[in-house]
């Protein structure tokens, strides 16, 4: 009969500091002591001091070694509870894996970054994994008779731990990174410096349905919150959410990039003139049924190739604890409130639509888009002058969007939105622009719409050749953007 209770208990003192140092799994054979960080291995009954742990990057996170909960797994729902934690970083941040151990005594990895959670478990031993020099950032690959594409592929290093660990890649040494993603929302990930290459795969969860018991108390962590001063101008700075990486100056709007804790190093970045955002920063608003709060704003340009015209639209960052982040686009076509999905929507050979889900969605656009000013905080660490490779696809009011960089391959879908819902969301009835913003058109209508409007131009522009033959006569021209539908993501595992 399953118990929540572990199975088995060992105790030992730190060879280091005298510290119980203690194991609840008979199968993690390293441990963090948690008095003087000193790093244990298990060699039977004895412990031997192998080396120094770094101190943790204090993330906020919600969970905390004890914490435990159930997950759905392979037709039952076993009870877990959390006994480790690995802190990695890559190019583009940094993100924890915390060790769960299972009823029965497996262990199995509850991914935390971005806000998002993946729940993951080993992939058996002697299964062949595909060759690292085969899996470039946005290539198709096969395993287990499925079809997978590459999301990231980079260098990773493992940079704290704490609690019992079933592995221990070497502190601060780099090594290779695969992530790969499923049409159906699955996600494998494989370490290729460990050997042989050691992979696992699971599914992305939300906190509810692991009903999640022994969380870090939130009335501390608000009393806790992180504050430094800005490295620009001096003024004081308040970080509020969990996992934020870049934020920005309230007094100089400087971007302020923080690199591994808050009083490590601080990069800051001026911005130039500044962009106020229609909806103000910290507004609360419900859409779809979730109440959103904005924490942070993008303006951002988009061109595409050949092309010298450039267009413009804004993004708002949303967040809510229980369902993550999210993005409210105001582009020139309309609104629309897209998530980063977890599975990896298939892309045609002509890579002239798209399936995710069951849907066929068209291609609409492709450009490069480039991030040109920011407000508030965001979960990657957000650059000025940050740019991505964009291919916006689209099915009635239904919207894909992909996003690649050199490491990383981030797909976002969602729907349009009534410019009315957007202004009674956040209160914006005083903003004339805000309702007289144009809805966004079914692509059909839309480019009906703008072949009408083209018809009537040629037909005026004879109608003025034919009677001043002498003039010359210039148009107007209106770029209508599909905007980005999504934002640029960080690398790194499991979001």
């Amino acid at each position: 009969m399953a118990t929540d209770a572990p199975q088995r208990h060992y105790r030992a003192p730190c060879p280091s500091c005298g510290a119980p140092v203690e194991f609840a799994s008979a199968q993690t054979p390293y441990a963090v002591c948690g008095y003087c960080r000193s790093t244990v291995a298990r060699e039977g009954e004895v412990l031997r001091r192998i080396g120094r742990m770094a101190e943790l990057f204090d993330d906020h996170s919600p969970l905390q070694l004890g914490a435990g909960g159930r997950i759905a797994l392979d037709g039952g729902e076993p009870a877990f509870t959390l006994i480790g934690r690995l802190q990695y970083k890559s190019e583009a941040g940094v993100w924890t894996e915390w060790i769960a151990l299972l009823d029965g005594g497996a262990t199995a990895t509850l991914g935390e970054d971005n806000g998002a959670y993946v729940f993951t478990s080993a992939v058996p031993p002697g299964v062949r994994l595909p060759d690292v020099r085969a899996l470039p950032v946005g290539a198709a690959t096969a395993f287990d008779g499925q079809r997978w594409s590459v999301a990231y592929s980079g260098q990773a290093q493992l940079i704290a731990a704490q609690g019992e660990l079933p592995r221990l890649p070497p502190l601060g040494q780099p090594f290779a990174l695969v992530e790969l993603r499923s049409e159906g929302g699955e996600v494998l990930s494989i370490d290729y410096g460990a050997q042989p290459p050691q992979a696992e795969r699971g599914r992305a969860v939300q906190l509810p349905e692991l009903r999640l018991h022994g969380l870090k108390d939130e009335s501390v962590k608000s009393e806790h919150g992180r504050q430094f001063n800005c490295p620009h101008c001096g003024a004081p700075v308040q970080v509020r959410l969990d996992s934020t990486k870049a934020l920005t100056c309230g007094t100089c709007h400087s971007i302020i990039t923080l690199e591994g804790s808050v009083g490590g190093e601080l990069r800051a970045a001026g911005q130039g003139a500044r962009v106020r955002p229609l909806i103000a920063l910290g507004r609360t608003g419900q859409l779809q049924g979730v109440h959103w709060q904005v924490v942070g704003f993008q303006q951002r340009v988009g061109q595409e190739p050949g092309d010298d015209e450039t267009f413009s639209w804004q993004e708002y960052l949303l967040f809510n604890r229980q369902k993550g982040f999210a993005f409210l686009v105001d582009a020139s076509d309309g609104w629309s409130l897209v998530r980063p999905t977890t599975g990896a929507p298939r892309l045609a050979i002509d890579e002239r639509s798209a399936n995710y889900l069951g849907t066929r969605y068209a291609l609409q656009s492709r450009y490069r888009a480039t991030t040109g000013y920011v407000l508030g905080e965001f979960y990657w660490p957000v650059e000025r002058g940050q740019q991505t490779d964009n291919r916006d696809f689209s099915s009635g009011r239904g919207l894909l969007s992909m996003e690649k960089s050199d490491s990383e391959v981030t797909w976002s879908s969602g729907d349009r939105l009534p410019s009315r819902a957007v202004a009674a969301a956040f209160g914006l009835q005083d903003l004339p622009e805000a309702a007289a913003h144009a809805d966004a058109l079914p692509v059909t209508a839309f480019k009906s719409v703008m072949t009408l409007l083209l018809i009537l131009f040629v037909i005026i522009i004879v109608l003025v050749l034919l009677t001043e033959c002498s003039g010359g006569s210039g148009g107007g021209y209106t770029r209508s953007s599909g905007g980005s539908w999504g934002g640029y993501s960080s690398g790194g595992g499991h979001k």
